[in-house]
């Protein structure tokens, strides 16, 4: 049977694909939805006859036939810094908003920069109650092949703000994180009015492949651009505001000529504090990451100078789409799931929703 076959008034359905296939329909649904235990010459008899009688799925109507609820779980870091909050409060309200269309969401955490607790989140998965997974985490060999668990398991998995390249991950939802450090170098360098000086770079952790990748970016545009500038070797402050609090006094005590710092982790609220407490140089500039509360408040009292900023609202709406997407086994808009780099100034900061 070829699509001329068809009629205009008889759409082909899953019992025609069986039937041109040759296989069962329980085999065609697992092939739709992408499920493990086919073999890959069944999964071409399959798709084979999809493509030839013109099947088109209706994937919200199988899904409401089946009463299918979409299960979708966040992994994040138990910390308490303001981007990973603001993160749980757009996850809170996709939740409410999407209860209408059978999908549910949750957040589990796990200590900060810990890849075994990542690995045993991932590994008691069920892929009965899951349908999805957003990681946020460090990318290490143990984390990438709980993925390829994952995966082999039938759960879509995204990695979120942090990519996983090496592993078998669907899909990565963040900004490019080495433009972003090619930003901030740009930023800091432009700004300085200093021909000569050092400068500083906060990290939250030598093991997250977004703060390695800033890192990257920007020492390619310093070196590149601003050879006059020489940027000291990271301060891990592992996201915690009092070991920051602990460590920045001493490295600035002991290094004269500290024209600039790029905080490239997302928890600001340590270097804010140390900027309050001690008297810093007029011309010091200070470009950081992530638009919160504590940023906003900071650059608009002059502690900071720049913020380069992802939007948390839509970083979730696509990891959600596209664990769906993956899920459903259906095409999505790679252009729709584009997150930006974004810059703020004290004089373009939107509006403050909160007050």
């Amino acid at each position: 049977m070829t699509k001329s076959d068809q009629t205009l008034s008889n759409k082909p359905t899953v019992n025609d694909i069986a039937r041109v296939a040759g296989v069962s329909l329980a085999t065609v649904d697992r092939v739709l939805n992408a499920r493990p235990g086919v073999r890959q010459v069944t999964i071409e008899k399959v798709n084979t006859a999809i493509v030839e009688l013109g099947y088109i799925r209706d994937t919200a109507a199988a899904n409401l036939a089946r009463k299918r609820i979409y299960k979708l779980i966040f992994i994040l870091p138990d910390s308490s810094n303001e981007f990973i909050a603001d993160l749980e409060d757009q996850i809170a309200q996709q939740s409410r908003k999407l209860f209408v269309e059978r999908t549910r969401l949750s957040t589990v955490k796990t200590p900060p920069f810990d890849p075994q607790a990542i690995v045993t989140r991932l590994d008691a998965l069920d892929p009965v109650d899951t349908d999805g997974v957003a990681v946020f985490g460090p990318e290490t060999p143990a984390v990438r092949d709980a993925i390829s668990r994952a995966r082999t398991k039938g759960i879509a998995v995204v990695a979120l703000v942090s990519d996983q390249p090496s592993s078998k991950r669907d899909h990565f939802i963040g900004i490019d994180n080495i433009s972003a450090g090619r930003t901030a170098a740009q930023l800091v360098g432009r700004f300085t009015k200093k021909t000569i000086g050092k400068v500083l770079v906060i990290t939250g952790s030598r093991l997250s492949r977004d703060h390695l990748e800033r890192r990257i970016g920007f020492d390619q545009v310093m070196a590149d651009s601003f050879p006059n500038l020489h940027v000291l070797p990271s301060v891990e402050g592992r996201d915690d505001p009092e070991l920051l609090q602990t460590l920045l006094p001493e490295v600035l005590r002991t290094v004269p000529d500290i024209c600039g710092i790029y905080s490239s982790a997302a928890g600001n609220a340590g270097l804010i504090r140390y900027l309050q407490n001690v008297d810093t140089p007029n011309d010091l500039v200070v470009v950081a990451h992530e638009l919160t509360p504590l940023s906003r408040g900071a650059l608009t009292d002059g502690y900071f100078d720049a913020l380069i900023n992802q939007d948390t609202g839509h970083l979730v709406r696509s990891a959600v789409r596209l664990m769906r997407a993956t899920a459903d086994n259906v095409p999505f808009d790679s252009t729709q799931e584009r997150i930006r780099v974004d810059i703020y100034l004290n004089e373009n900061l939107p509006p403050d929703l909160a007050t």
